[in-house]
């Protein structure tokens, strides 16, 4: 029997989203303060997913001010396949709202963003029988739109607002059969967080609540993965139902701490009496009858392409000018934006963390500037391996500390920076930095880059930065060591 392992995605790849065209299945995942937005993933069983791009990837889609918070930007999209064209709705909650982009083809281009005036997030969208379009909000309401102009033709409706737990998120809204389903995430996005749902005749309800509502928590067990919720319902082409979801793998002692963020879960739904029921999740189950390895993508990035592949991402900006592939041939060539990686403005190219072990190196010329990897929650807290003035240190900021933690010299030229990232007993894990293969400059707690101490909805983000001047990277290399 074939099996697979969760989380299907890995690392910060929250409120997942998912839609089937034939046999192909297309899925998205908030994006928060980062650009380009909503990673947009393509697979053919479920369990193998490739990032074949970014909706909102350019700025004329997505504008993040530096004044954007760290887990400000863009929540929960939603994707949906209707009448031959790509929709995606989701919310710019430090930009205009909520709006709407379409394609074609899901790797683009998408349009510019037709806005909806609603109030609230997690916007869903479905379609009734005569072709209305129902969006569906947290809180949660419905309103019939027209989703190419964005005019609101009625409502928003107050149907129902799940039972009784906080922060009644996260709807979706499906024509099932006979009936609506709404589903909803309640509980809050922490531990608390638990899948419920109601049906109706009509989207404008009145809707009636499963009797065994939640159908999915992982609330007050011991269960490894936890916070699950936030689902999205698919059914594939043998018949059978499957929920892709969020959910959290915390580590170490009281409270226990997760650094990857909310990640991407798959389980199984079974439908009884009319109602679903969502399986627990589980670190491995039977796979999907249709399973279709895809091929994993290089550990290595040499930046030999003409553009920038979709994984790597920056906070709120990437203006051409900070970043070069030309400049430099087979070198990635930043250029200094902002003096400070505590300061929004700076300039940062990274990829998710996406697995509790890993290596992370990469070839770095620091010319005559000030240069190196981050490991980056936000700009609050963040561990810098960082070159300057012909020294390289490591450098910690926690909170309102900002800490130089070991410094030594370095010969002039292309230097190879390395990050081991191990777990560990009563911490989630330990955070190694050396250079160019010598002993370890620093060894540090990785919980206080963990989103019990730094707040938010993100995970954490590895990269390559520069705060004076210019450098260039010759290759990206990022290894997962702990068998996944």
């Amino acid at each position: 029997m074939r099996m697979y392992d969760n989380p299907v995605i890995g690392g910060f790849h929250p409120d997942p989203s998912v839609c089937r065209v034939g046999e192909d299945y297309y899925l998205v995942c908030s994006s928060f303060e980062y650009f380009p937005g909503v990673p947009l993933f393509h697979s053919r069983d479920l369990v193998h997913w490739r990032q074949i791009g970014n909706v909102l990837d350019r700025p004329g889609q997505l504008d993040l001010p530096d004044t954007a918070r760290a887990s400000g930007g863009i929540y929960a999209p939603t994707i949906r396949y209707h009448d031959g064209r790509f929709h995606m709705i989701t919310t710019n909650v430090d930009g205009g709202g909520t709006f709407l982009v379409t394609s074609e083809r899901p790797e683009g281009p998408w349009s510019d963003p037709v806005w909806i005036d609603l109030p609230g997030i997690d916007p869903d969208l479905a379609w009734d029988e005569d072709g209305s379009c129902w969006c569906a909000l947290a809180g949660v309401s419905v309103a019939r739109i027209d989703t190419v102009t964005g005019k609101v033709l009625e409502g928003p409706l107050s149907v129902w607002s799940g039972s009784g737990m906080q922060d009644p998120e996260a709807p979706h809204l499906y024509r099932i059969g006979d009936w609506w389903y709404l589903m909803l995430a309640e509980g809050g996005t922490g531990l608390g967080h638990s899948v419920s749902v109601a049906r109706a005749r009509s989207p404008r309800g009145p809707y009636e609540p499963a009797p065994d509502n939640p159908i999915l928590t992982h609330r007050s067990t011991g269960r490894p993965v936890q916070s699950t919720g936030h689902a999205d319902l698919v059914q594939a082409p043998d018949g059978t139902w499957w929920a892709v979801l969020l959910g959290t793998r915390p580590r170490g002692w009281f409270p226990g701490f997760h650094v990857l963020g909310r990640e991407t879960f798959l389980t199984p739904v079974e439908w009884v009496d009319g109602w679903p029921r969502i399986a627990p999740v589980l670190e491995r189950r039977p796979a999907p009858a249709a399973c279709h390895p895809l091929q994993p993508e290089p550990p290595r990035d040499d930046f030999d392409a003409a553009d920038l592949a979709p994984h790597w991402i920056s906070p709120r900006r990437r203006p051409r000018s900070c970043w070069s592939l030309s400049e430099r041939p087979g070198w990635l060539t930043l250029h200094a934006t902002g003096g400070s990686l505590d300061l929004p403005g700076h300039t940062f190219v990274g990829r998710r963390q996406q697995h509790p072990e890993c290596r992370i190196a990469a070839r770095l010329d620091p010319g005559s500037g000030r240069a190196g990897l981050s490991v980056r929650m936000d700009e609050a807290h963040h561990y810098d391996l960082e070159i300057a003035g012909g020294e390289v240190g490591v450098i910690a900021r926690i909170g309102p500390v900002r800490q130089e933690l070991a410094r030594r010299p370095l010969p002039s030229g292309p230097v190879t920076l390395t990050v081991d990232i191990r777990t560990a007993d009563l911490g989630p894990d330990t955070i190694a930095f050396s250079a160019d293969g010598g002993e370890p400059l620093a060894e540090l707690d990785g919980r206080y880059l963990s989103t019990q101490v730094a707040g938010g909805f993100t995970g954490r983000v590895i990269g390559m930065y520069v705060t004076e001047g210019s450098a260039a990277l010759d290759w990206f290399e990022y290894l997962p060591t702990d068998g996944a």
